[in-house]
């Protein structure tokens, strides 16, 4: 299937849920403050990879830092699934607000619609491995779509992708096979272009079929409703509310789950009890108070553009309907 679209809202008013360019670590290497490996493509660091070269491999590669660092990761997300691996060492992780620390010999995985940060807000010691790899989805209940190089059996291949999707466990405390799998793939990066391609297929399909076998040994429990489209339609609204100042409407929000705008409506009236141009309206509203507290004060006519609405005395209207005052009045109320 053709990839999905990513979802507008990667792009928050406060922060950013942009594919990671991993910027700090890419400074932090040109500095030599660590050892860098990679291949990628976009904006990801190392070696790139041309367009017909590992189609769906986003980014891999490892970092080994002998100090602690100076810098983190802040909170991003990945157009692709991430499994992240401590070699050695530990760092602070944090998943949709969660916070944790990744051990030693544990496996962090993230969708791609899962905001998560490297570092609290530094990067201590440790050799840390990742691999990145894009499968067509940025919500929960879009079907995933492997790289065609990725040759586990179809049904070997369907399982792991059910315990992907419907257990959404962070971290995890793998075998010694997964560990070699990882390690296979930090020496597969350092060769050189495309000698090491082959190697890369080989340890990244050793490494799905060992975490498949984990999966395995330890029954997890899976869970359906992970990967209905209710649920993603929930992960939209959630991100509707940082990005609330775009032009939206029904049909682009429901193009942006996937769905068509009957069901899209269905499910955003049960979820909120509003319909879709009544929910974005409220999310505008709530952000227009956000401006409306800041210091120095933000222009009326700058709060109305930026929470997208289409004239100011359209959101003037909409805002004493909401406050029961006007704008600036309301304003006044929070000195």
């Amino acid at each position: 299937m053709p990839h999905a679209r990513p979802i507008p809202s990667y792009a928050d008013q406060e922060r950013v849920y942009i594919a990671d360019r991993c910027e700090p670590l890419i400074f932090a290497a040109r500095a030599g403050e660590l050892e860098l490996h990679a291949v990628g493509r976009h904006d990801y660091p190392g070696e790139k990879l041309s367009d017909n070269e590992l189609v769906g491999l986003s980014s891999t590669g490892f970092w080994n830092a002998e100090h602690g660092q100076q810098w983190g990761l802040p909170e991003h997300r990945n157009e692709g699934i991430e499994f992240t691996f401590m070699d050695t060492g530990q760092v602070p992780v944090r998943v949709e607000g969660q916070s944790t620390t990744l051990h030693f010999g544990e496996c962090l995985i993230t969708r791609p619609w899962q905001p998560h940060q490297i570092g609290d807000p530094h990067v201590p010691t440790g050799r840390l491995i990742w691999l990145i790899l894009d499968v067509g989805v940025r919500l929960p209940h879009q079907e995933w779509s492997w790289p065609s190089w990725i040759v586990l059996h179809p049904p070997d291949l369907e399982e792991l992708t059910r315990c992907l999707r419907q257990n959404e466990q962070h971290c995890w405390k793998t075998s010694p096979e997964i560990r070699r799998c990882f390690q296979s793939l930090a020496y597969a990066v350092q060769q050189p272009i495309p000698a090491g391609h082959s190697a890369i297929i080989v340890s990244v399909n050793a490494l799905l079929l060992a975490l498949l076998e984990m999966f395995r040994s330890k029954s997890i429990t899976l869970e359906e409703s992970l990967t209905d489209s209710q649920r993603g339609v929930q992960v939209f609204l959630d991100d509707l509310r940082h990005c609330c100042g775009k032009s939206w409407g029904i049909e682009s929000m429901a193009e942006s789950c996937g769905l068509g705008t009957t069901r899209f409506a269905h499910h955003v009236k049960l979820l909120t009890n509003l319909t879709p141009a009544g929910y974005l309206t409220q999310c505008r509203l709530e952000y227009a108070q956000a401006l409306l507290r800041q210091t120095p004060p933000v222009p009326i006519g700058n709060i109305a553009r930026e929470c997208g609405f289409s004239s100011g005395q359209y959101f003037a209207t909409a805002f004493r309907k909401w406050t029961g005052l006007a704008p600036e009045e309301w304003r006044k109320t929070q000195a």
